[in-house]
């Protein structure tokens, strides 16, 4: 097979089924290399094409909060209190820059993710 740069969606069709023929080559081997760069070309063609939008802050917490097995209580020391977390959570109070600060230090969370803007945020004006 000529390996080239995927422009269409028969192209990557086809590159998806030699993946799956060579997927179990031989480390090391012609075939298990070929394989690696089907899969750079792939997931080249698939960010171009089909990108996946990042979630939401309160989609993104709610989805680490899963991850790590964490309740609402366990957000308290970041968040303050449980009516905050549970006003954060339900989308009727946005993030401070504390609480950001205080999530990203106290769980990793990523500060880019953290201060994107919430999607359908119901705060009362």
């Amino acid at each position: 097979m000529e390996i080239k740069l995927i422009e269409t969606e028969e192209e990557y069709d086809n590159a998806i089924k030699r993946i799956d023929l060579l997927f179990d080559a031989p480390k090391g081997s012609s075939e298990a290399k070929e394989v690696e760069i089907l899969v750079l070309l792939v997931n080249k063609y698939e960010e171009e094409n089909y990108p996946i939008d990042e979630p939401d802050p309160i989609e993104y917490i709610k989805i680490r909060m899963e991850e790590m097995g964490l309740k609402p209580t366990d957000l308290v020391p970041f968040i303050g209190n449980k009516g905050n977390v549970s006003k954060v959570l339900n989308r009727k109070r946005s993030l401070s820059i504390e609480m950001i600060r205080n999530l990203h230090n106290g769980l990793g969370f990523p500060l880019d993710v953290l201060i994107s803007e919430p999607k359908n945020l119901s705060v009362a004006k």
